[in-house]
């Protein structure tokens, strides 16, 4: 008999529930501690396996105390094998009515799929070949009143696996190892960020202005301080202070909220890393980039070509770098480009079908560049490539060309995977001009006056980029969507 749970309806999990909670209250009267404070393992069941499986020719001599969450259960009578799974891996359990006594083995037998157990015995081999231990002595660490998905289907109802998240990680093995990867990835960061000698700094998440990026930002009120303050859209402008401050190589791998709509690709809290470097412009920042990148996917993945839905991505450095404006022309015929107006640039998207913002007339020269590119080139990108030479207008941080073209500015984006993934510029340190773009924009930029006082203490030639660690979470795992990189994605509140 297989103690798999297949409770699908709620009425189903319910009479389980109820069965359960029965049997908790049975443990107790009988003196047995369903939840125990601790229990003290030998080792992990992953390193059993890799010291023993294919070369145990009998039992070892010594016992080992392995613990995990009980998923199948196999009862033969006056024996039974039950599987113990732990987060490194899974391992076969043993018990007989000789080894552990009538009223122990019956206990063993009683427990549900989802209990945690600590079980002690030696390692050994059954007459199938399949690594075991043979329990002698257990122990019920957490009695499980809900009953889990049933194994073999997993867990398919999307809306109930993000909100839910923690099922979806113990039936879909795939979505915990994306995680795992998260993880090392974050890690493989932060690590070769601090060798090459940046420091990791933390900046106000609550903000009297918010600043450095063009979005929505949440607004809370602070009783004490009467006033408003924001939550906040990117670190930037902070962490230019700190290089001001005379901080030379600074980062910082964290949060940022935008009080926007919800797709595939936003979600209204997300994670960067924002790095910024004095006396380096967007050509070093080109380097850190590919090299960050490039690195932390082989940590988290051990390749540098990982395969995304099928085909093989290559983040062996270097990366093309493809102006913007070069690649808009070839893939629209359009000549010349810096010379249109934006009233050529209009009607060439209108007869070409593409849809326009609402308020079309309004639309800079630039934002048209943008929308070109947006609907001829970015589509058919996949293999990391940075998109340089952005339009000023559409830059307002970042400083014009050096060649004498203030029409576009040193300002690149890094695509991985078809993916928008990070966002990058030899930072604009004139604080006159600075003010001047600030005072030509409608959104919150303009209000932080704070950052440009800080700026006319003058800030070095300065180099920053800001990596959407979600977004090149997906690009490098093929994720579909944001919410499968993020553990707990916001979702809208159930009405049931």
């Amino acid at each position: 008999m297989n103690n798999s749970v297949k409770g699908n309806s709620s009425e189903d999990s319910n009479v389980l529930r109820d069965q359960r909670v029965k049997k908790l209250k049975e443990l107790k009267q009988n003196d047995v501690e369903p939840y125990p404070h601790t229990f003290q393992r030998s080792r992990s069941i992953s390193s059993i396996i890799e010291d023993f499986d294919g070369e145990l020719e009998s039992e070892t001599d010594t016992e080992e105390k392995i613990a995990g969450r009980m998923v199948a259960l196999r009862d033969m009578g006056k024996a039974c094998f039950f599987d113990l799974r732990d987060a490194t891996g899974e391992l076969q359990g043993y018990a007989n009515v000789d080894l552990l006594g009538d009223g122990d083995y019956e206990l063993l037998k009683s427990l549900d799929i989802g209990d945690f157990v600590g079980v002690e015995g030696p390692i050994f081999v059954t007459n199938r070949g399949e690594l075991s231990i043979k329990v002698k002595d257990f122990q019920l660490l957490s009695k499980s009143l809900q009953p889990l998905p049933e194994k073999w289907h997993g867990l398919k109802d999307v809306e109930k696996r993000y909100r839910q998240r923690y099922l979806d990680l113990l039936v879909n093995e795939e979505v915990k190892e994306r995680f795992i990867i998260r993880s090392k990835l974050i890690s493989a960061f932060r690590r070769q960020l601090d060798d090459l000698g940046f420091l990791e700094v933390e900046t106000p998440l609550m903000q009297p202005a918010p600043g450095g990026a063009t979005a929505e930002p949440f607004v809370t009120y602070h009783k004490a301080l009467d006033q408003d303050l924001y939550l906040r859209i990117a670190p930037e402008l902070y962490l230019k202070r700190l290089i001001i401050g005379g901080m030379e190589k600074v980062y910082e791998l964290g949060k940022s909220f935008r009080n926007e709509g919800i797709s595939t690709e936003h979600n209204p809290e997300f994670t960067t890393v924002e790095i910024y470097q004095a006396y380096a412009d967007y050509h070093d920042a080109m380097e850190l980039t590919e090299h960050l990148i490039a690195e932390g996917a082989k940590a988290a993945m051990g390749t540098y070509k990982p395969e995304v839905n099928g085909r093989e991505l290559d983040l062996s450095p270097p990366w093309e770098r493809l102006s913007m404006v070069s690649a808009v022309e070839d893939a629209t015929g359009l000549i010349n480009l810096l010379e249109k107006t934006s009233e050529e640039l209009r009607s060439f998207l209108k007869n070409s079908g593409v849809e326009l913002p609402e308020d079309e007339e309004k639309s800079s020269w630039g934002e048209l560049v943008e929308l070109l590119f947006d609907e001829y080139v970015e589509g058919e990108l996949f293999q990391p490539v940075f998109v340089t030479d952005f339009p000023t207008d559409i830059s307002p941080l970042a400083k014009t060309k050096r060649d004498g073209q203030d029409k576009l500015t040193e300002r690149f984006e890094v695509f991985v995977g078809g993916r928008e993934t990070g966002n990058a510029f030899t930072e604009l340190n004139d604080p006159i001009e600075q003010r001047s773009r600030f005072a030509n924009q409608s959104d919150g930029e303009s209000k932080d006056t704070d950052f440009l006082t800080a700026l006319e203490y003058g800030m070095p030639p300065t180099a920053g980029i800001g990596i959407g660690l979600d977004r090149l979470m997906m690009a490098i795992t093929g994720a579909k969507s944001i919410r499968d990189v993020i553990l707990f994605p916001t979702l809208k509140k159930r009405t049931d």
